[in-house]
């Protein structure tokens, strides 16, 4: 088993320390003051990864803004990619020190009219089929076409491949 180090920028501080408060004593924390400007003045979406020993351990987001700032959609996102997360079981506390968290901060979704709008390094992908909705992260480790993108985020909402979709994109910027 590998320990991740703790040292990490601002944001992933603000995740880690959510989920161990919340993991070790039912505690959600308030959001810090001392924390950037751009935490605390900026409004938009967020995912929170977990991962252990390489392998995905939670992962939940938003796509739009649903708190008042970065910071609270943070921490909102922290505890429920730990415990809320409908793949895994809730994380345990003796699993802390092996999680390696990333957050990724969301630029506004833009409607695309094709997939050659997308790449699969640089944009997110969103697909939507009525009521149903998926999102793929950019840049993730073995989806290396436009179209395994699409692919993957239509499984995630229970859209069939052959079936048409709108296609939005977004960029990240992700901290680790």
């Amino acid at each position: 088993m590998k320990i991740i180090s703790t040292e990490s920028d601002e944001y992933v501080n603000l995740a880690r320390k959510t989920i161990e408060s919340y993991i070790k004593d039912g505690v959600t924390i308030r959001l810090p003051k001392d924390l950037p400007s751009e935490m605390t003045d900026k409004r938009a979406g967020a995912f929170v990864s977990l991962h252990k020993n390489g392998e995905l351990r939670g992962c939940i987001g938003t796509i739009l803004a649903t708190t008042d700032c970065v910071g609270e959609e943070i921490i909102q996102n922290a505890i429920s990619a730990s415990t809320c997360d409908p793949r895994f079981m809730p994380v345990r506390e003796e699993e802390l020190p092996l999680l390696d968290i990333s957050v990724d901060v969301l630029s506004e979704p833009e409607d695309i009219s094709s997939p050659a709008e997308l790449d699969v390094k640089r944009y997110g992908v969103i697909v939507t089929k009525g009521f149903r909705r998926g999102l793929l992260l950019p840049d993730l480790d073995g989806v290396d076409t436009v179209e395994d993108q699409i692919y993957i985020a239509k499984r995630k909402a229970g859209i069939m491949p052959d079936e048409e979709v709108k296609l939005q994109r977004f960029e990240v910027i992700r901290h680790h």
